[in-house]
């Protein structure tokens, strides 16, 4: 589902040309749209709704801007969280701890105190000896801490090795054959509850199958630890995916024709309810959902500038004012961004182009031997499906400052971040020997 199509001759998000936008914000700058964000909420929602208790807990790490927040917790939202700094921005945003999953490898005692305080839903285990800790923590603060234990079912899900999560090889959580002795543990030490069981397998994935089999097998040992501790709920964890290539359409509701970053289609709301909902009303538990990318991911656009075009014996670069610290994906993952100019071009003519940004770093691009629209200094451009890990993972190297962020409603388009300056780059520091 989106809201960007070009209108007029222009490259509009909602009701909002974004040429307009670029010109009062500057680029490069992150743009995002409210409408696409219910939208994708409430499909999900709606198709999960013969599930009955259940709740969709937003992995925030995906886009964390307090707008985007406020928006998905005036949904009904809950949130999955992975920092201490992440509940925080939850409750600034007006989201409620005690609908907070606490997940993620490495939580802090400063961290594990604060969430008990704050009334968190459920601490999403990973290791044992972070259970002896957070056992240790709620002692001295007084409190029951609510625990589920993060179970690997060892399913294959398809996707990138660095968003593979739910092999007995990756990081996190413990293995299927070891953890009804870790939940035994568990219901051993005072100052914990078992609230629940969680896993996830991974994330993009564009197929139903692989959530499917990772229901079927955790279910018998769901339902053993529901006879033995009285579970309340089962999380099945996120990871559903979105498309990444294809051409924009014309207003349809499909958005993108083509497929995925490594893949022809992606999984509809619909689908993936339809392999998961039967197995799981069979456990008569709550059911959690954490969907992150699949809410936000095609909900969001980076824009930036044509700088330079440059031509070696061998290569033609479009240099534009975006950067890999601005969007890492590509770089990293070896994301793919389409690049749609905000405005439409006239004729279908293509050339085949590098688009690099000015880090100083090879890997500074976005797009490598690519056919783009022909593209001049001084055009601006979209960088497609950039709502997801796109300002969360940036940074400022090269001393490059936080790009603004923008929420369209409508016909109205809000700075919802400010541009950072390059005094706030220095903010916090100063030179041994100088006065505060």
């Amino acid at each position: 589902m989106h809201s960007f199509r070009y209108a007029e001759g222009s490259l509009k998000c909602e009701g909002v040309d974004l040429e307009s936008v670029a010109a009062e914000v500057g680029t490069p700058a992150y743009v995002y749209s409210a409408e696409t964000i219910r939208n994708n909420y409430r499909r999900l929602d709606t198709a999960l709704t013969p599930l009955g208790d259940r709740m969709i807990c937003y992995a925030m790490k995906a886009n964390g801007n307090l707008s985007v927040l406020n928006l998905l917790a005036k949904e009904g939202a809950g949130f999955d969280i992975v920092s201490g700094g992440e509940l925080f921005r939850v409750l600034k945003a007006g989201g409620r701890a005690d609908r907070c999953t606490f997940a993620g490898v490495g939580k802090t005692v400063e961290e594990i105190d604060y969430a008990l305080r704050q009334g968190t839903y459920s601490f999403n285990v990973e290791s044992e000896q972070e259970l002896e800790r957070i056992n240790e923590v709620a002692g001295k603060a007084g409190l029951i801490a609510p625990i589920a234990i993060r179970v690997n079912p060892d399913v294959d899900a398809p996707t990138h090795k660095y968003i593979s999560t739910g092999k007995s090889k990756n990081k996190f959580g413990i293995g299927l054959d070891r953890a009804a002795e870790v939940y035994a543990r568990a219901a051993s030490l005072p100052n914990l509850k078992i609230r629940g069981l969680q896993t996830h397998i991974g994330s993009q994935i564009l197929k139903a199958p692989p959530f499917a089999e990772a229901v079927r097998k955790l279910t018998p040992l769901v339902l053993e630890l529901k006879a033995l501790y009285g579970l309340e709920f089962f999380s099945v964890g996120g990871g559903v995916g979105i498309v990444y290539r294809g051409a924009l359409a014309s207003g349809d509701a499909a958005w993108w024709k083509g497929g995925g970053e490594e893949a022809t289609e992606r999984i509809t709301p619909e689908e993936y309810a339809s392999e998961v909902i039967e197995p799981l009303k069979a456990l008569g538990l709550r059911i959690l959902f954490e969907p992150g990318r699949f809410i936000v991911g095609n909900a969001g656009v980076l824009l930036t500038s044509v700088l330079y075009r440059k031509e070696t014996p061998t290569k033609k670069f479009v240099v534009v004012d975006a950067g890999m610290n601005d969007l890492i994906r590509p770089a990293l993952y070896e994301g793919h961004h389409e690049i749609e100019p905000l405005r439409q071009p006239k004729d279908s003519s293509l050339e085949k182009v590098d688009v690099v940004g000015p880090v100083c770093e090879s890997g500074d691009f976005f797009a490598q031997d690519r056919e783009v629209a022909t593209l001049a200094p001084g055009d601006r451009i979209a960088l497609m499906s950039a709502g997801a890990y796109g300002f969360v993972m940036s940074s400022t190297y090269n001393a490059r400052p936080f790009l603004p962020e923008v929420l369209v409603e409508g016909d109205k388009a809000t700075v919802v971040r400010a541009r950072q300056t390059w005094e706030d780059l220095i903010r916090g520091e100063k030179v041994p020997g100088e006065a505060a």
